[in-house]
């Protein structure tokens, strides 16, 4: 019996860990090397002639977990990032606290992603199948309210497809 009250414990604890501020999902993996996950997704999405956009933010940040729950949410918005885009959450946490290697980590996604940082948090970084950045979009002309606005937040996406970005018309 002690162990089942343990056990029960255990993953209300671990349930509760997976949410994050006002219960919306943690989305960042804090424990991949960020540069290593874009070129990952460099090379998928040249396979499929996709660009690739890093949401560049971290848990700790709410409106980063906002953008996450709003765009999963919305079938119109992930219909687009689906078919054109390979979307990865890219984690920057500069805090010392988090050891050398996490802030050297921090500073080497920064001059890669061209110092996106300044922006602000969420931050979209739009690469090419090359890996090279050919967007970076600061995500407060995206809020509204407390929120985002999906008008804003499709309009951005459909103008940094690749086809629209080589202009392919259709």
């Amino acid at each position: 019996m002690r162990k089942i009250l343990i056990l029960t414990l255990l993953a209300s604890w671990i349930t509760i860990g997976m949410k994050a501020q006002n219960g919306l999902k943690k989305v960042y993996n804090e424990e991949v090397n960020p540069i290593e996950q874009i070129d990952k997704a460099i090379v998928k999405a040249k396979s499929q002639g996709k660009f690739v956009v890093c949401q560049v933010g971290g848990n700790w940040c709410p409106w980063c977990l906002r953008f996450a729950d709003f765009i999963a949410n919305d079938t119109a918005i992930s219909k687009v990032i689906a078919d054109n885009f390979e979307y990865i959450h890219t984690n920057y946490n500069p805090r010392q606290s988090q050891g050398a290697d996490k802030v050297e980590q921090g500073k080497a996604l920064m001059k890669r992603l061209n110092n996106a940082g300044r922006f602000g948090f969420p931050v979209f970084v739009i690469l090419d199948g090359d890996g090279k950045v050919i967007h970076i979009q600061d995500s407060s002309f995206l809020e509204e309210g407390q929120g985002y606005n999906q008008e804003k937040v499709l309009r951005f996406f459909k103008n940094w497809t690749p086809k629209v970005v080589q202009g392919v018309v259709e």
